[in-house]
């Protein structure tokens, strides 16, 4: 008698393992091959979602077929929450994303309802050959998706083997009755799993392989449609934590696109939840036939299929209704949040883990800091013939200096976070060699600044003819900034010839400046304490110069800012 005791203990602790641990493989599994999918399509994903102008319907399309590929709905609202933040999509357009990521998603429970158990290790052994032989990136990443789909189905199979038992248990089997007949307890349950888990793929994965066991009579399913659909509207409502968690901190729109997320599902279920019969009647009639154990993994999927269809049609004409209520459950605050102009103004680092948004971020950011060096030049030159303004320069120094080295974390993060691609980590090393020129400018501007100024205080004034050849050779630096940042920016490299020739221009004028201060010196018209002031100055200048060809050099090396803001609309 203990014996038997004791065999059934071990029994129960057996399944429980097994359960949890094939539940572990499948989410592991589905986690990497999102991941490296993702890395393995790049940039991509970003033009599929950005195809969608103002037409919903390519939206929804573009939404379903993201999801498809990427095998993550989660990582598509995610994705779509990350581009509103940042500014690369609208409201609307994020909406009608996800009502196409609810279709998409739909594509992992129809692969599920294959029956490849034979083929399980022949993925994994191919996928590790793959990765563990290329050296390519995406090779790589092809490999290790091709491993991580072995695995999902690995862990389908341990969860399968392990409930098998639980189909001969009477109590097991009285507690699927009561839930299979009450519509509303299947809905909790499944919506519970989902809270728990984290994935409605995997639930709906386990759903499908609870499902296929066969009931005491060994041919219907232990559970059946009509007892599974509430489940699977449960699984529905359950993944919207995922993209509410994900806008947590994040701008308004986000937040308001996660809402949408839940309303689709909510009402979805509210809708099916009254014609629960019906509808398991009618995907019978167009599922394939044969044993009900047999056919109802298929089944699941078509009516998971079916519900995500049958909503987006409803919710497509009717997106307009959809951001009012956002706008009504998320409204506007009207109080002012006061930005310090040394923070930064668009870095977010929720999403590091979005490498699109975040690089989109950290340009638009770059690019503030190239304006402020445009201005401090434009204060320099002006100081060149009014008293220079070095409170205002330096302060304005401060900030770029620190707006610089926010930019650098931000990017080193996401070095460190792994998330970059090879192309992506290449043009993101482009763009701190552009920051690193653009703070050795705010700091040679300071120094100029700082330099003519304490000479002004000492009462040791250049002469008129000194501040005016000094004021002509800044000016020609601001140009080759400008064009130079133009380049980098616009990803055009039209001005590159004509900065090797203001280039050449600047050493002239810093030759003829030189000669004509020593003249000026001779003469007894300039003091010759400044020489060493003038001298710094101009080798200043140069070094600025330098820094402008730097700059060219980088966009004629296919390295600007066109690939992270192409989409700002």
């Amino acid at each position: 008698m203990f014996q038997k005791e004791e065999r059934r203990k071990n029994k129960t602790v057996e399944i429980i393992f097994g359960l949890v641990g094939g539940l572990a493989i499948f989410i592991f599994g589905m986690n990497m091959m999102s991941e490296c999918l993702q890395k393995a399509a790049g940039d991509k994903m970003k033009k599929i979602l950005s195809m969608l102008t103002k037409n919903p319907i390519l939206g929804v399309l573009a939404g379903a077929l993201t999801t498809a590929v990427l095998q993550s709905s989660s990582a598509t609202t995610v994705m779509a929450i990350g581009f509103v933040s940042a500014g690369l999509m609208t409201l609307p357009q994020a909406i009608s994303i996800i009502l196409g990521a609810n279709i998409g998603t739909t594509m992992t429970a129809q692969i599920i309802a294959f029956k490849i158990s034979d083929y399980i290790y022949v993925f994994i052994f191919l996928g590790f050959l793959i990765n563990f032989i290329c050296k390519s990136e995406k090779v790589k990443n092809i490999g290790q998706t091709i491993f991580a789909f072995g695995l999902l189905f690995l862990g389908i199979e341990t969860m399968g083997s392990v409930m098998k038992p639980l189909a001969s248990s009477p109590v097991f089997t009285d507690l699927i009755a009561k839930v299979a007949h009450i519509p509303v307890l299947g809905v909790c349950v499944g919506t519970l799993m989902t809270l728990v888990v984290q994935s409605s793929s995997a639930t709906i994965a386990v759903l499908q392989n609870f499902a296929s066991q066969a009931g005491p009579d060994g041919v219907t399913s232990i559970i059946g449609l009509a007892g599974a659909i509430p489940i699977l509207l449960g699984d529905n409502i359950g993944t919207t934590i995922t993209a509410l968690l994900a806008s947590v901190g994040q701008s308004k729109d986000a937040k308001r696109t996660a809402v949408a997320h839940c309303i689709f599902n909510l009402s979805g279920a509210f809708l099916f939840i009254w014609f629960v019969k019906p509808y398991a009647y009618l995907i019978q009639a167009i599922s394939p036939k044969g044993n009900e154990v047999d056919v109802i993994s298929r089944q699941i999927a078509n009516a998971h299929t079916g519900f995500n269809l049958t909503m987006t049609l409803i919710w497509i004409p009717l997106i307009w209704l959809m951001v009012k209520l956002v706008m009504k459950i998320v409204p506007d605050q009207k109080e002012k949040v006061q930005v310090l102009p040394s923070a930064p103004k668009y870095l977010d680092h929720k999403l590091i883990g979005q490498p699109t948004a975040a690089l989109h971020l950290a340009a638009k950011e770059a690019v503030r800091c190239s304006e402020l060096v445009e201005t401090m030049l434009q204060g320099v030159r002006r100081g060149n013939t009014d008293p220079v303004k070095v409170d205002e320069i330096t302060e304005m120094a401060r900030t770029e200096h620190e707006l610089n080295t926010s930019i650098t974390d931000y990017l080193s993060e996401m070095y460190s976070e792994g998330v970059l691609t090879e192309e992506q980590a290449g043009q993101s090393t482009g763009m701190i060699y552009v920051l690193c020129d653009i703070d050795r400018m705010a700091m040679l501007c300071q120094k100029i600044a700082e330099n003519v100024d304490s000479h002004q205080k000492k009462k040791q004034k250049f002469t008129k003819e000194a501040i005016k050849e000094l004021n002509k050779s800044v000016t020609v630096i601001l140009e080759m900034y400008e064009e130079a940042m133009q380049a980098i920016i616009s990803g055009e490299d039209i001005f590159s010839e004509d900065i090797q020739k203001k280039k050449k221009e600047l050493l002239r004028l810093d030759e003829n400046m030189r000669k004509a201060h020593a003249q000026r010196v001779a003469k007894k018209k300039c003091d010759a304490k400044l020489t060493v002031a003038y001298n710094n100055i101009l080798h200043d200048i140069d070094r600025m110069g330098n820094s402008c060809v730097n700059l060219i050099d980088t966009a004629l090396n296919q390295v600007n800012f066109k690939v992270f803001l192409a989409d700002e609309g």
